[in-house]
């Protein structure tokens, strides 16, 4: 057996015995701890592309050695709890538009150990009635970020962020046709880290508009309940993600494209809407709860072509878990 096959297939049962796990409630695995050790996976490759131009029956012993020493390394950090999540974001304080201030000190000694290197930030955009006719494009990138979605405001936006690292911003610009918000992080350095040194962002928006949200991601996690939103568009590109969003039936048609590396992706829409997704999902796992296949790479909802309302969703991964429900 070449060492490449040998090497996939170790790969897929670790990745597929860890789902059937997690599934079947025998461990809790938190995919969030494991995303910043993905230059592992480039070591792997790269022992494997050495070792299988010479034929080296030793160097593939190595190889299949590195990888299962690897994957027990990410076993074991998989069932560890995050040392912080994204509850973090309910207890910003708010404030003016832009406001940085050091963490309460009444919170108890743990929490005060783990939060001396945060402030809060909190960006908002106003909400202008005249500009409403317009769609409204929310450009979102960074790295290292756990995104929330925390509820409406009557501004445009609330941005309220727990940071760590990196620079945050939030601009406005209106055109003709659209009004662009750009939400971004400037931390390079960063970009692909999610461990103990990640940041949180809780937005709120306004209810009003048409939404496209567009998100550039590097390593982090979102977490969208878009059910009472207009989502016209939802476009993610990214690595190491995680990502578990819900649609609502407000808009005829909504449009979600998720292009990952490895991510952990699930989607819930609603079933009085009709559903049709497209799949390039190579070595990925896939679960559509209540979808038909209908050829290869496609499925659909059986109300699709008779629904009024029609969410379509494109899903091309690399390595990822891809499930979309209904409720």
């Amino acid at each position: 057996m070449k060492l490449d096959r040998l090497i996939w297939g170790i790969i897929l049962l670790f990745i597929g015995g860890v789902l059937l796990l997690e599934n079947f409630g025998v461990i809790d695995f938190y995919w969030r701890n494991v995303w910043s050790f993905w230059p592992l996976l480039l070591i792997i490759f790269g022992l494997n592309i050495l070792f299988n131009r010479n034929n080296s029956q030793t160097g593939s012993m190595i190889s299949i050695a590195v990888l299962v020493v690897g994957l027990s390394f990410l076993f074991y950090r998989g069932q560890q709890p995050p040392e912080h999540s994204s509850w973090w974001g309910n207890h910003f304080k708010k404030g003016a538009d832009i406001n940085i201030s050091d963490d309460d000190d009444d919170n108890d000694n743990d929490d005060n150990d783990r939060d001396t290197a945060y402030s809060s930030l909190n960006l908002t955009q106003p909400f202008v009635a005249t500009e409403n006719a317009k769609k409204t494009v929310l450009n979102i990138s960074g790295g290292g970020i756990s995104f929330n979605l925390d509820g409406e405001t009557n501004e445009l936006i609330n941005a309220d962020v727990k940071k760590r690292h990196g620079n945050f911003s939030l601009n406005k610009v209106v055109s003709d046709s659209a009004t662009v918000l750009t939400f971004k992080m400037d931390d390079k350095k960063n970009k692909w880290n999610f461990g103990d040194g990640g940041n949180d962002v809780n937005f709120k928006l306004n209810k009003a508009p048409n939404w496209d949200v567009l998100m550039k991601l590097g390593a982090g996690e979102a977490d969208f309940d878009f059910a009472e939103y207009k989502v016209r568009t939802f476009r993610f590109e990214g690595g190491a993600a995680s990502l578990d969003i819900k649609f609502g039936d407000l808009l005829p048609i909504t449009d979600v494209i998720v292009k990952s590396g490895v991510a952990d992706v699930k989607i819930k829409v609603p079933t009085n809407s009709g559903c049709r997704i497209n799949t390039k999902t190579g070595l990925s796992a896939k679960d559509f709860e209540g979808f038909e296949k209908i050829s290869d790479g496609v499925y659909e909802t059986s109300n699709y072509k008779t629904s009024a309302k029609k969410i379509f969703i494109n899903l091309d991964g690399g390595l990822s878990n891809f499930e979309v429900s209904r409720y």
